[in-house]
């Protein structure tokens, strides 16, 4: 097998993957805000356990 042929062989793939990310239940919005607030509540927890008295 080529390195052309698998090339061949991939490039329908690539090409039908172009599309097929955009989820219509998938909120950008709602994606930011978990991730935005899993975050702080990782930093809250972690300055919990890092205070020096």
């Amino acid at each position: 097998m080529s390195l052309y042929s698998t090339a061949a062989q991939l490039a329908p793939l690539a090409a039908e993957g172009e599309h097929a990310g955009n989820h219509e239940s998938l909120s950008p919005y709602l994606t930011g805000g978990g991730a935005l607030f899993v975050l702080l509540l990782l930093l809250w927890i972690t300055t919990r356990f890092n205070r020096d008295r």
